[in-house]
């Protein structure tokens, strides 16, 4: 249950990072993307900060908190830098190119994560593989409408992808070794900093801007930032990274449906149909963990059932 509960708190995050691009595309017709990459991080980082000292007052563990602290900050400031570089390329992206076909360059980190892992030393199950074709194959179905060609912002996307899969790996190695939501605190206001820094340099930033783009913004902030990158570091604390990568590229069904309620765009049976094959490739590359279950719950019963016989055997 411990896998299910992870695999759904990382579908959920999908499903808030698909409707952020919505979020994203309305933004960026006030404010730069710099700007908005950075007003929103910060505002993630400021939605963590009840939760933060909820959970530190309520734990009576205050042993070696100065080395915690330490792997902390370093965790957050790796993980803060590819998370700024991966969320930059996305946004200048978007500038130049459909929101489409960004989200299906930008999932193509679904296959740059396995093939990562092959450098780590991480088996990678047959399942998970087919997975990582049909999911893409679906991608292409629902992002791809018309004839594919690479513009300067789709390159940007592509190099994106390679930084959120980094990313996910980098989220793999700590959160299991760091608090989940003081590392999601440091993430974030590391990007938020980058961001706002190159902001000032090379964008005009104003309070009417602002103002006119603060639904976006504080959806992409605390929704987007504060619970759905959250989700993904507790979520990950139990999920391999190439079956965290195939159920958060989900996130590109939630886009597409995000566009058909918000914006009117209209889901044909291309769409339809890549949506759901790329449900059919998450659910196959979960078929390991399917049967790790399977065999613990038989594990679990087993163990129940020889204890009972031994408590029986006493009375």
């Amino acid at each position: 249950m411990t896998i299910l509960k992870s695999n759904l708190l990382l579908l959920l995050a999908a499903a808030i990072w698909g409707f952020a691009f919505v979020a994203q595309r309305v933004g960026m017709e006030y404010v730069g993307p710099f700007t908005f990459n950075g007003v929103r991080f910060a505002l993630g980082a400021l939605s963590l900060l009840p939760l933060i000292f909820f959970y530190k007052k309520s734990s009576q563990d205050t042993s070696n908190t100065c080395h915690d602290l330490k792997s902390i900050l370093g965790a957050g400031l790796l993980a803060g830098l590819v998370l700024f570089l991966g969320a930059t390329l996305q946004q200048i992206g978007l500038v130049d190119t459909t929101a489409g076909k960004a989200a299906f360059i930008t999932c193509l980190y679904i296959v740059i994560v396995p093939m990562l892992g092959i450098f780590l030393k991480q088996y990678i199950s047959m399942s998970t593989w087919f997975g990582c074709v049909i999911a893409i194959v679906g991608l292409y179905l629902l992002c791809v409408k018309e004839s594919f060609f690479i513009s300067y912002g789709e390159i940007l996307e592509l190099i994106g992808a390679f930084f959120w899969a980094v990313h996910i790996l980098v989220i793999d190695r700590f959160s299991r070794k760091v608090d989940v939501l003081q590392l999601s605190f440091v993430q974030f206001i590391t990007c938020s900093v980058l961001s706002i820094v190159t902001a000032l340099f090379i964008e005009t930033m104003s309070i009417e801007t602002l103002r006119l783009a603060i639904v976006p913004i504080l959806y992409g902030g605390i929704c987007s930032v504060g619970i759905a990158y959250t989700l993904q570091v507790v979520g990950q604390k139990n999920a391999e990274p190439s079956h965290a990568a195939i159920i958060l590229s989900m996130e590109t069904v939630f886009a597409a449906l995000g566009g058909w309620i918000i914006l009117n765009e209209k889901l044909g049976i291309q769409e339809t149909l890549g949506c759901a094959i790329m449900l059919v490739g998450m659910l196959l590359s979960q078929l390991q963990n399917i049967r790790k279950d399977l065999a613990c719950a038989k594990s679990s019963d087993a163990g129940r059932s020889l204890s009972r016989s031994y408590l029986e055997s006493r009375k």
